[in-house]
């Protein structure tokens, strides 16, 4: 390897947290604490790399049942018609592929990524590849024995109906409960997953 593509090569992942160098001293892997765990290709490591920390699996769902709902009420109150019509054709894709292939996951990663774009908060917005990273890779580990736990477009429609309306307390509901519901299909994979099952489901 050339010092050229050495160099290179921990510079990106000294960006995304995980090494970081000093003079003298070398380049070390820096603590957990430091990695930028909603960087897609970061996600894509830890969930390539063999099943994903049980710890790990819970962080990731407790974001999503933080950021999402909220998410979803902002984007009922400030979609634009263009928007509308992008959830819509994700959705469409959804139900075409379904989530047990590529395509199918592609449109439920997007249509997570709207959600968080249609808030108008740019803030909010520079979450949306990580949240749809996380979306669909834990999509991938629910499917990995190539079917899904169960359908999961209903909790999808009834977003995007929230949101088509502009109803705001609807789209939190409904998108609590397809993060809730998503997060007990995990625990449905069994022990391997170690995460308890969502109280009243």
């Amino acid at each position: 390897m050339s010092r050229t593509a050495y160099r290179e090569a921990v510079r990106i992942l000294a960006a995304k947290g995980l090494v970081h160098s000093r003079p003298k001293a070398g380049t070390r892997v820096s603590p957990r604490s430091s990695w930028h765990f909603l960087d897609p290709d970061v996600l894509r490591w830890i969930f390539e790399s063999g099943t994903p920390d049980p710890a790990f699996l819970r962080e990731l769902f407790e974001l999503r049942q933080i950021v999402e709902p909220a998410a979803a009420a902002l984007a009922a109150e400030r979609r634009t018609p263009q928007h509308v019509e992008d959830l819509r054709r994700a959705l469409d894709n959804m139900d075409k592929y379904g989530l047990a292939v590529e395509d199918g996951r592609n449109a439920d990663r997007l249509f997570h990524e709207l959600i968080l774009m249609a808030t108008g908060n740019e803030a909010l917005g520079t979450l949306a590849s990580g949240i749809a990273s996380a979306v669909r890779w834990t999509t991938m580990f629910k499917a990995k024995d190539g079917q899904m736990p169960r359908d999961p477009l209903p909790e999808h429609v009834a977003v995007f109906l929230a949101i088509e309306k502009g109803d705001p307390v609807e789209a939190r509901r409904t998108m609590a409960e397809l993060v809730g519901l998503a997060l007990n299909d995990i625990a449905a994979l069994g022990d391997e997953a170690g995460l308890p099952r969502r109280a009243g489901v």
